[in-house]
């Protein structure tokens, strides 16, 4: 390597460092009989005071992350809306959608880190589905895709829980509303990671420790951006709002026992045990 080469890698390891040095973790917490958010450093949080979405500030209330009990970042938002075949990957031979193509989940379905996935009792085949979640930061209505990203608050880790035979299978509903949207189908966590590059991450899956989907989010077919643009033609994003943006590559389905690893790259790893209802 010439000197020119070693400056040009020695600048692009500074300006990943002071990128990755911007990123702010923000974790909902419980501990005793206390919930609040907070910002996650290192293996301590530092308890904020004021709106999440708002002018916030440190309380001066610091706790070791071992001594309080992490919980879904997102608190009562009111709609989830999710992505259907955003990654060619997942889409096999199909063509991809002009367009955005989201559905409806219901907040009843949000679960939180390390908590129970529960099969309901009459689930033969039920998924997972790793996806980075986009979480709304301020109003969004009719908002261009140059302006989208001013309403992001930043991304999480999430999974989209399954139930393939009522989703498409033999059982088939008319709408997904319990394929996706049964009680504990939407895991989230353990951080809401804002200042991240969401357009280059890597994502992955994992069940048992076994790797089962991996991919990059710069592969989306419609990237966060788009998402957030399209949708508010139609329907105004709230702060809270979370929209999860597809799954890549193929799923697999899940029984009691399993571990399920949500990783993506600079956020964090949502962790979930399956357990039967």
């Amino acid at each position: 390597m010439n000197r020119r080469q070693f400056s040009s890698s020695m600048l692009a390891a500074a300006t990943a460092a002071q990128a990755q040095s911007k990123v702010t973790k923000y974790v909902r917490f419980r501990k005793g009989n206390t919930t609040a958010y907070g910002i996650l450093e290192g293996d301590t949080v530092q308890e904020i005071r004021g709106p999440l979405f708002g002018n916030h500030s440190a309380s001066g209330g610091k706790h070791k992350l071992t001594d309080v009990k992490l919980l879904c970042p997102a608190e009562n938002p009111s709609k989830i809306l999710a992505l259907a075949g955003n990654y060619r990957s997942h889409l096999g031979t199909r063509p991809p959608a002009p367009h955005p193509e989201p559905f409806y989940k219901p907040p009843s379905s949000l679960q939180n880190p390390e908590d129970s996935i529960i099969l309901p009792k009459d689930s033969t085949n039920v998924h997972h589905e790793c996806e980075l979640v986009i979480v709304i930061g301020k109003h969004a209505s009719k908002v261009s895709v140059v302006d989208a990203k001013n309403y992001i608050f930043g991304v999480t880790c999430g999974n989209d829980v399954s139930e393939r035979e009522w989703q498409n299978g033999s059982k088939k509903d008319v709408q997904w509303w319990r394929a996706k949207g049964a009680d504990t189908f939407s895991p989230l966590g353990p951080v809401i990671a804002r200042g991240i590059d969401y357009h280059n991450l890597t994502i992955q899956t994992r069940v048992n420790g076994e790797v089962k989907q991996k991919d990059s989010t710069s592969h989306f077919v419609h990237d966060c951006h788009i998402t957030v643009s399209f949708i508010s033609q139609y329907v105004a994003l709230n702060p809270g709002d979370l929209i999860f943006t597809g799954t890549p590559g193929t799923t697999s389905k899940l029984k009691a026992g399993d571990i399920v690893e949500i990783d993506i790259e600079g956020i964090g790893v949502l962790k979930n045990k399956v357990v039967a209802g």
